[in-house]
């Protein structure tokens, strides 16, 4: 059985319902998925990089066009290719460009409030990814059962709170704490950058069973979207915490 993980672009039917069509001379690979991974994060700098140079050469003031448009439009080629699999090679690209959009616009934003806070953002973002590859690979964390299952639960608590504290904003009023720069929401969003950082964990995991299991080629794709998804929710999120700490 494939185990389960807790981010929607790699769950536990994704590889079951694309076995039929894996041919044998064009199976997944892992280094197939590294490589379709560094394309997603190069067209996500793309655009990030245009955005940033609008907002800050030109004075773009519809940056929140940028941000709005590229998080629903990434949203949208998300959930094409989590339900459609076979499309992730055209529609994978398609959300890395429209989540650089929004990266770039959120990032922009945060850098013009607090000097230096993004480029310290994007290296603990990638220090935690090549540190917890490394723990993974070296089996100093395993994805056992019980961890794939409280890190799916904290994961979904912290979507709930999320959706939760959005239908509050239409009445005018949010979670307390959640952005409050405080002890107890700097710890919140510690919390929060700890429980996105481990979904990586089960992302390596997932892929690692996908390629043993001989998924079809395409899916390469579909896990380096996964990993994208995961790394763009870890760095917003690293981004929130640091503020919050610049602020007081």
């Amino acid at each position: 059985m494939i185990a389960r993980s807790a981010n929607p672009a790699l769950n536990k039917n994704t590889f079951s319902k694309v076995r039929d069509f894996a041919v044998p001379d064009n199976l997944m690979t892992l280094q197939g998925t590294v490589n379709k991974t560094g394309i997603l994060l190069i067209l996500a700098l793309i655009t990030a990089f245009w955005v940033w140079r609008q907002f800050f050469v030109y004075g773009t003031p519809q940056i929140s066009l940028y941000i709005f448009g590229g998080a629903i439009g990434g949203l949208i080629a998300a959930m094409v290719a989590i339900f459609k699999p076979t499309t992730a090679p055209l529609v994978s690209p398609i959300y890395a460009l429209l989540e650089g959009l929004f990266l770039g616009g959120i990032s922009s934003l945060m850098e013009a409030r607090y000097p230096g806070i993004v480029i310290q953002a994007v290296g603990l973002t990638f220090g935690t990814l090549f540190a917890l590859l490394f723990a993974y690979k070296s089996g100093l964390i395993k994805a056992t059962a019980n961890f794939k299952l409280g890190v799916a639960a904290a994961t979904g608590g912290i979507f709930m709170m999320y959706m939760v504290n959005i239908v509050l904003g239409f009445f005018g009023t949010n979670i307390p704490f959640i952005h409050s720069n405080g002890i107890m929401g700097i710890g919140i969003s510690g919390f929060i950058v700890v429980i996105a950082a481990l979904n990586l964990v089960l992302d390596f995991d997932f892929i690692e069973q996908g390629v043993e299991q001989g998924a079809p080629k395409f899916m390469e794709w579909r896990a380096a979207l996964g990993l994208m998804i995961t790394l763009v929710w870890l760095y917003i999120e690293i981004l929130h915490l640091l503020s919050k700490l610049r602020s007081r």
